[in-house]
This record gives C-alpha cells, sequence and structure tokens, in this order.
C-alpha cells in the first residue's frame, strides 16, 4: 500500500543510509530507462524524486508506484521534455557561431551555455516537488525563482550533474545509476529550501 507507513526494523543507521545509498542507485537505474523516450525524461526524474521521498520518508512504494507516477507526469512532462531539447539545439547554434568566428560569438556562446545550465537546474527543481495534478508549466515558473533565490542549492544540482557527466567520461555505465544520486540531491535542496 503506497499511502502506509513501513516500520523501521531497528536497522542500524548505516545500515539505513546505505539501503537509502542502494535505493538511489537503482532509482536511477530507472529513471535511464524512463528517459529512453528521449522526450520523457522530466517525468522519469519526477516519478524517481518522489519515489526517493517515499523511501526517505519509509513510506511503501517500489517499481510500480514508480510506473504509476511517470505515467501520470509524462502527461504534461514530455513537452516540458520537448522545450529542453529546443534550448539544447538553441545552444548548439550559438557553439557553432563561435566556431565560426562570428563577431561576439563567445559571449553569445557562454550566455547560452550558462542559460542551458540554468535551465537544466531550474527543471530538474521543478521535477523535483512535483505531485499528481501539478502543472509542469507553474512547477517551471516557481522552479526558476528558486534556481536564482538559492544559488547554493543551484550548485549542489550542478555539482550532482558534473558527478553524472565525469561517470559518464570514465566509464559510460556509471552515469546510469549515478542519475539517482542526482535524484537524491534534489530531494536533499529541496527540502533545505523550504525549510529557510
Amino acid at each position: 500500500m503506497a499511502g502506509t507507513r513501513v516500520k523501521a526494523r531497528g536497522e542500524s543507521l548505516l545500515a539505513e543510509r546505505f539501503a537509502v545509498f542502494a535505493e538511489c542507485l537503482l532509482t536511477g537505474v530507472w529513471i535511464a530507462v524512463a528517459s529512453l523516450g528521449v522526450v520523457t525524461y522530466p517525468a522519469a526524474f519526477a516519478a524517481g524524486v518522489r519515489h526517493l521521498r517515499r523511501r526517505i520518508a519509509h513510506e511503501g512504494g517500489g517499481r510500480w508506484e514508480f510506473v504509476a507516477d511517470f505515467r501520470t507526469a509524462v502527461r504534461g512532462g514530455w513537452l516540458a521534455g520537448l522545450s529542453g531539447w529546443a534550448a539544447v539545439a538553441a545552444v548548439w547554434v550559438d557553439v557553432q557561431a563561435v566556431r565560426a568566428g562570428i563577431p561576439g560569438g563567445p559571449l553569445v556562446g557562454a550566455v547560452g551555455v550558462c542559460a542551458l545550465i540554468a535551465l537544466v537546474v531550474a527543471g530538474l527543481r521543478a521535477a523535483a516537488v512535483w505531485e499528481p495534478g501539478a502543472r509542469w508549466r507553474t512547477l517551471l515558473a516557481a522552479a526558476w525563482r528558486r534556481t536564482v533565490l538559492d544559488p547554493a542549492g543551484s550548485f549542489l544540482i550542478i555539482g550532482g550533474l558534473a558527478v553524472v557527466v565525469v561517470s559518464a567520461w570514465f566509464a559510460a555505465p556509471l552515469a546510469v545509476p549515478v542519475l539517482g544520486a542526482v535524484a537524491a540531491a534534489a530531494v536533499a535542496v529541496e527540502e533545505r529550501y523550504r525549510r529557510r
């Protein structure tokens, strides 16, 4: 039952934290698989974060709840995913302008890359607070404000994304489970912001 609270079984603190870490890695795999639809990555991340929030709160949940959340989130989330790819294409054009030597190209390219990073962080923060029935447009507008008003939290998420990139560079399969660590970082950042 998804809404019932699971009682702690007298685990040690170390065992509980390791279990959360293992759940993060598994959630990263789920997020990667659900993101194979190319435009489904916001919904996949939202479902993954919601799963981790349930796990941290010791509420029931598992892969079927993840699948149900993903199906609900993808209804509006695919449009957010499509918008994200449009932003990537715009930055790619900026980078090509830099490479072509167009006057002012380096400045435009740098602004484009910084804006893309900010949009990615805002998207992850929006997905981190997603609940069934929430509108993605509203979530993204609020997440954009939090991204700007909470630079420390935003840099923590950027650090998590950097770990994914380095993991992929080191050994591509490592990037898949590390996505769950980024989801956990987003949960922590949003909880930290909420308690301020």
